[in-house]
């Protein structure tokens, strides 16, 4: 435990130190709620105050782009610096290497969404149930586990240059056809009809229905959609771990 909790504390050591990265990863979010959000605070969605809506997009987008960038893209650099075959000489049970950076993850997600929230009560004034808020983060806690196997896919099939060109191929689309930065009724009947098959939609679904939003389904059947994509994303992420593993020690 001492060794895990150190390795956590050494990434978040690591990123505190590149203030290029975690300065729009911070800013970023809190920006596109304060674009999108703030100005319909009077207006409803899905049977919901808006800007309590957008607030769930930009809270899913967070837990998907740390999982993405902070865990997946991380690898991937660290693949290609030689760091993982150094760690694999020491005593360190690489689970725990690759539960750090799980937990550092989530911890920025987290603290993103904390963000998010004092900055729609203090700047926005926005009115909100504050344990609903947190009730439905917990669900997306659990469901963001289907985008932590899309980055470990991304960060063993990408090199240290292209890990973050593949996360970005991937992740941008996929926020934009899914709703998180627009809402759906508001986009073309193409992306409308994209939406329902991408991972994040089904994501962002379970958030917004947790609010009390309407959907053209049950929250279960959202279940069912990501848990069956995180079961294929963590299956192409273990091919590729495996495939690199043979690779580098035979």
């Amino acid at each position: 435990m001492n060794r895990f909790l150190y390795l956590v504390y050494s990434e978040l050591i690591r990123l505190i130190r590149l203030p290029a990265y975690l300065i729009p990863t911070l800013v970023f979010p809190v920006m596109f709620f304060s674009i999108f959000g703030l100005p319909n605070a009077k207006n409803e969605l899905g049977g919901v105050n808006a800007a309590t809506y957008i607030l769930i997009s930009f809270s899913a987008y967070s837990l998907i782009s740390t999982s993405l960038f902070a865990f997946g893209v991380s690898i991937a650099a660290e693949r290609g610096l030689g760091w993982q075959k150094l760690m694999r000489v020491t005593p360190l049970n690489p689970m725990l290497y690759f539960a750090s950076k799980i937990v550092n993850a989530l911890l920025q997600g987290i603290f993103i969404i904390i963000l998010l929230g004092l900055f729609a009560s203090f700047v926005g004034h926005l009115n909100y149930d504050v344990l609903l808020f947190v009730k439905t983060v917990g669900k997306l806690l659990l469901g963001v586990s289907a985008f932590v196997a899309l980055g470990l896919w991304i960060g063993y099939v990408g090199g240290p240059n292209s890990a973050a060109g593949i996360a970005n191929l991937i992740f941008l689309p996929m926020s934009f056809a899914s709703g998180l930065f627009m809402p759906l009724q508001f986009m073309p009947e193409f992306l409308r009809n994209i939406a329902p098959y991408t991972p994040a939609y089904h994501f962002a679904q379970i958030g917004w229905m947790s609010i009390g939003a309407k959907s053209d389904t049950t929250e279960l059947v959202h279940w069912i959609w990501l848990l069956s994509y995180g079961a294929l994303f963590f299956l192409l992420a273990l091919v590729a771990f495996r495939r690199d593993e043979g690779k580098n020690f035979g």
